[in-house]
């Protein structure tokens, strides 16, 4: 299950903000939202980093993170493609990529945003996988109760405030192609010691870390 575009209440990926942003280094310089959508992650982001860029390329959603930003330093927002645009190498000290990895070529994005790291930097997804094993839907028993529940409290919670739940996104949705299965083999090829676990709501997080510079 993915979230449409401009869908009202409970946000899957919003739920895991908390969860990615304990990860970001202390004295975190520069940092990286891949597929940035209007710009909630990366506006938490940067209370933690002195720069986030945050890239997306949906021109609509960068011009409504750009608004909801304004007057809030910080943050960067490119309308780009990531599959044309130059990273660099070594140069942030935290990438984040929500829901974004199963738009784009697996392998090579995951090759390119952790050379783009620097000595000590962190990659940080949240991801979407395609369901085949009862493994991967075991998770609903919980997920989708709970996502009913969460969803109508968010709802009712807006209304009391009198005030929308979510902001329009017009970014791109499609379904994931890629099995955890996979997406395990292929990041365990790549890099090293990369933590990745399944989580409720459809989603999964893989965590690596460049390892530091050597002194001497």
């Amino acid at each position: 299950m993915l979230d449409g575009p401009g869908r009202p209440g409970f946000n899957h990926n919003d739920f895991y903000h908390r969860y990615l942003l304990r990860r970001v280094p202390p004295g975190c310089g520069r940092a990286l939202d891949v597929g940035c959508g209007t710009g909630v992650f990366a506006r938490r982001l940067a209370s933690r980093a002195s720069a986030v860029d945050a890239l997306d390329r949906s021109a609509e959603v960068i011009e409504t993170a750009r608004t909801l930003s304004a007057g809030r330093p910080g943050v960067r927002y490119l309308h780009v493609d990531l599959a044309a645009h130059d990273l660099g190498e070594g140069r942030y000290d935290y990438i984040a990529a929500l829901a974004s990895l199963h738009h784009l070529p697996l392998t090579e994005t995951i090759s390119r945003l952790y050379r783009a790291l620097a000595p000590g930097g962190v990659l940080a997804v949240l991801g979407c996988y395609r369901q085949v094993t009862f493994a991967d839907r075991l998770p609903d028993v919980v997920a989708v109760p709970t996502n009913l529940v969460a969803d109508v409290a968010v709802r009712l919670a807006a209304r009391v405030r009198g005030r929308a739940t979510s902001v329009v996104d017009a970014a791109p949705v499609s379904e994931p192609r890629t099995t955890l299965a996979e997406i395990r083999r292929t990041a365990e090829l790549l890099l090293p010691a990369v933590v990745i676990r399944r989580h409720l709501f459809w989603r999964y997080s893989l965590f690596a870390r460049r390892p530091a510079a050597r002194s001497g």
